[in-house]
């Protein structure tokens, strides 16, 4: 709820539901996740947080405001998790076929660490990251980063030397776009992603990320909305 450039954006209204509820529901619709979890804070502003999830539903965990990586590993240990498949949420649009894609890549390469963004291709906003729960913790061991901390799994993702990975993105025209901006930190994000979900939701719930593309390549004039806003390097907070 403290986001310094659009305060309470999980909150906001998509299809008169929070954020964080759509992608909750998306997640839920991924055939490889058994469970799908809230990590947020233990920061009283965030006690909304746990008043949604309650609502419907959805188990929470509540960690330190700062390291993301305890947080997650406290959800993990909650709820007997030994893989993990990390989403922000300020990402609404992040496709269920994706999340399926990139865990049964982990499975395949029996690697610690899968994604979908390690190499540019995808919108911003479309990012998975699957791992290993050993891995994360080995990972929270060998780093004390607080830019490693507050992003969960960095570590494990800019350490191929030390983690195995896999990656995917998009290889075909459909769905290479690197430079839209699907992701909610400002409120021209917001507009976006607004008209996108709603005129897509309107259509069919279960929309992929193919339709998202296909939406935005008919509206330049949408794609404009949020085109100058910067995204932040992973040392910003």
């Amino acid at each position: 709820m403290a986001s310094e450039r659009l305060p309470g954006k999980v909150m906001l209204p998509l299809a008169g539901e929070p954020m964080l509820q759509r992608l909750v529901e998306r997640a839920r619709r991924a055939s490889s996740v058994d469970l799908v979890i809230v990590a947020t804070t233990d920061r009283p502003a965030d006690r909304i947080i746990l008043d949604l999830c309650d609502r419907i539903g959805c188990p929470v965990h509540a960690g330190p405001v700062d390291d993301i990586t305890e947080r997650l590993l406290g959800a993990a240990r909650r709820y007997d998790a030994d893989v993990l498949v990390q989403l922000t949420g300020d990402n609404p649009l992040v496709d269920p076929g994706h999340i399926d894609a990139t865990v049964a890549l982990l499975h395949k390469r029996e690697c610690d660490y899968a994604a979908n963004n390690l190499v540019p291709g995808l919108p911003i906003g479309f990012d998975v990251r699957a791992f290993r729960v050993a891995a994360l913790e080995r990972s929270s061991i060998l780093s004390s980063d607080p830019v490693d901390r507050v992003h969960g799994s960095y570590f494990l993702a800019r350490h191929p030397d030390l983690f195995s990975q896999a990656g995917w993105t998009a290889d075909d025209g459909a769905l290479r776009w690197p430079d839209l901006r699907l992701t909610v930190d400002e409120p021209a994000d917001y507009e976006l992603v607004r008209r996108t979900f709603e005129t897509l939701h309107a259509e069919n719930r279960d929309f992929r990320a193919e339709a998202v593309v296909a939406l935005l390549r008919r509206h330049p004039d949408w794609v404009a909305l949020n085109a100058t806003v910067r995204q932040k390097a992973a040392a910003e907070k």
